[in-house]
């Protein structure tokens, strides 16, 4: 590890990395994706210090690169093939499904409140805080009839719910999922945080629910089914999940070799309804003798509609802050934040931070810091930087994709006005972390 802070390198490297940052502040205003920059950016910097490295007689930048792309490659691949799995549910049509049968029961909106933030809060630690956030959204969104009353609480309580849901599992987070791979909390033991997510998401909830409009929406009458080979697909993607945990827990290999285990078995599912499995759905559709015209099955296809705006921002990301890693930034913020304040308050700070710098990296900064902490801290930055981005709505991955789904009644200002209800929640979560984890002191 050098020591280049002082340097011009170091100087030019942080005033890219702060320009980069400031251009994904503020995607939605200039309408550039967020992964341009960053992937840009970290790769000059990594420039800046070879250039650097080169005049003053060489450095170890090459090595620390290497193991870097390892730690990238480790997690591109692992969330890869779950948005190719959650794709490929998407197109057999298993959450439209489920759309449909919320909509037919017929329930109030106070009712939905409640029914969207429960679905929320446990398909989030399997599928993801994105993913569910964005499903549940949309789902909120056409039972709503347009009423902002109810689509402005709604949005918010599926937020913090997607968020909060995602903190007790290694799958629920790129966060958590990045200190699941790290080693600093294995998987058993996030279910300390259950409690703890359970208070941050409730409370906010319990506080915005008289708000919402005690009335019914039209009910629903659209009738969907599922494609063939759904059911299996599900099956197979819960059995991927068992893998990447069987694979790390008693294999001590990587994740991500089980998720591509996984993949591989939807690979050739794939081809099995491409050949022979769409047989009787297409003869049931009346469509008999033009079979071959009529669009496969391709998981291709699936792969090919991942959002690799995300993927490639992870990146970008990842190799940025390596770069203030190598450079030494990260050992000096480190030694001023936990050093001064200790690691429960500075963990707490990191929270708040994360709604206004993305979580990834800073997470990502602090495995990098790697401060000297037990496990009930490294839980406690879990919970904090994973429902810390819930006070903004462009703090998490699940706010800016659910901005996208209604930007009329759903925007930054809208959020704000229940900022002191999430607080709420966010407060009681780390006294109920503090509780549950006394035993690990």
């Amino acid at each position: 590890m050098e020591n280049l802070a002082n340097t011009w390198a170091g100087y030019l490297s942080l005033i890219c990395f702060l320009l980069a940052y400031t251009l994904v502040i503020f995607e939605e205003k200039i309408h550039m994706r967020k992964s341009k920059p960053v992937v840009l950016i970290g790769c000059v910097m990594w420039g800046i210090i070879g250039i650097y490295e080169a005049g003053h007689g060489g450095g170890h930048a090459h090595d620390h690169v290497k193991e870097l792309i390892a730690e990238i490659g480790e997690l591109f691949f692992f969330l890869l093939v779950a948005m190719t799995y959650i794709n490929t549910l998407d197109e057999r049509n298993v959450f439209k499904c489920l759309r449909s049968w919320l909509l037919s029961r017929g329930l109030g909106f106070r009712k939905l409140f409640w029914a969207t933030g429960i679905i929320t809060f446990f398909l989030s630690p399997l599928a993801d805080n994105l993913t569910s956030a964005l499903l549940m959204s949309t789902v909120a969104l056409a039972v709503s009839n347009g009423n902002r009353a109810f689509i402005v609480p709604a949005f918010v309580n599926i937020i913090v719910a997607a968020n909060a849901g995602g903190a007790w599992s290694p799958f629920g987070d790129i966060t958590t999922l990045m200190v699941w791979t790290s080693g600093k909390v294995e998987t058993l033991k996030f279910s300390y945080l259950m409690i703890p997510s359970v208070v941050n998401w409730i409370i906010p909830a319990l506080i915005m629910y008289p708000f919402v409009p005690n009335e019914h929406p039209e009910a629903g009458d659209e009738e969907i089914k599922l494609k063939p080979g759904a059911k299996v697909i599900i099956g197979l993607g819960i059995l991927t999940v068992a893998m990447a945990v069987s694979f790390h827990q008693f294999l001590h290999l990587p994740p991500f070799m089980g998720m591509m285990l996984g993949l591989g078995l939807l690979m050739m599912k794939g081809f099995y309804l491409k050949k022979w499995g769409e047989k009787q759905f297409l003869l049931d559709m009346g469509i008999s003798d033009e079979r071959r015209t009529t669009p496969r099955f391709d998981i291709f296809k699936k792969v090919e509609g991942v959002e690799f705006d995300t993927l490639l921002f992870f990146f970008g990301v990842l190799t940025a802050v390596g770069a203030l890693q190598y450079i030494g930034y990260l050992a000096i913020v480190s030694e001023n934040m936990y050093g001064n304040f200790g690691p429960t308050i500075s963990n707490v700070l990191v929270g708040i931070i994360s709604a206004v710098v993305d979580n990834i990296p800073v997470m990502y900064a602090v495995l990098k810091m790697d401060p000297a902490m037990g496990l009930d801290q490294w839980l406690l930055i879990t919970l904090t930087a994973g429902t810390g981005g819930s006070l903004l709505s462009v703090g998490s991955a699940a706010g800016v994709a659910v901005m996208g789904v209604d930007r009329e009644n759903y925007t930054f200002m809208s959020h704000l006005k229940w900022v002191p209800a999430i607080a709420a929640g966010y407060i009681a979560s780390i006294g109920s972390w503090y509780l549950v984890t006394m035993g690990l002191r």
